[in-house]
């Protein structure tokens, strides 16, 4: 049996367990997982029995507890420091620091408004002012991160890096919701989502049947927000 256990939720919506995970999965670690499906009679109580919060991720390593994904990302970086989690420039990682911090505490009209959902499929819709914000936002940092500080990779900083990990839920959900990014964003996009890593958390979401009503929009939805 594994020294590690992940707790998390459902993994065609739940973008904070997907952190937590790719986590664990890039360190090279090998792990029991724990699903709850969120949003039930029984999810609280059921998360209550692992997480301090109540809240997915969780952490187990031995008698150590980690909760949020921030912090999972940091302990694993702890336990695998020969794999790439920040770029080593002081202005590549203060520029990494930095994003991963704003997407850790920020957008919240994207997330409120346009939950990830690996089974929706949109086009065309209208976005509120405050979602077009957000996007604009991510495109801005993602594109900055690219042309500055990627020239040995695909992904933000080159190499698959914690910074990756906390944009791959918003990469999800702009493929799921059809939002429009210049090309630099577009095939930052396409490297995330044929990563590994990306692939197999794909595959074992859409084998998910649970239906969360919070995560999913109208098909006859005209717009986000």
């Amino acid at each position: 049996m594994s020294n590690f256990t992940l707790v998390i939720g459902n993994k065609n919506y739940s973008s904070w367990s997907l952190r937590g995970w790719l986590a664990l999965k890039h360190a090279g670690l090998e792990f029991e997982e724990i699903k709850i499906d969120l949003y039930t009679p029984e999810s609280k109580p059921e998360l209550l029995k692992h997480s301090p919060t109540g809240m997915v991720p969780l952490l187990k390593h031995g008698d150590v507890r980690v909760w949020d994904s921030l912090a999972i990302i940091d302990y694993c970086a702890r336990l695998a420091p020969d794999k790439f989690w920040w770029p080593e420039s002081d202005a590549a990682y203060a520029y990494a620091r930095s994003i991963t911090s704003e997407m850790h505490s920020g957008f919240f009209a994207l997330r409120n408004h346009a939950p990830m959902n690996l089974r929706a499929h949109f086009a065309g819709l209208d976005l509120s002012e405050e979602v077009e914000a957000d996007v604009r936002r991510i495109e801005a940092l993602w594109t900055e991160a690219r042309e500055a500080y990627g020239a040995k990779g695909d992904f933000l900083f080159g190499e698959f890096s914690a910074a990756d990990m906390l944009y791959a839920p918003v990469v999800h959900r702009f493929n799921s919701y059809g939002i429009e990014v210049n090309d630099t964003c577009k095939a930052y996009m396409v490297a995330v989502l044929r990563q590994s890593f990306m692939q197999e958390w794909a595959a074992a979401a859409a084998e998910e049947t649970a239906i969360i009503v919070a995560g999913e929009i109208p098909k006859d939805a005209k717009g986000l927000g």
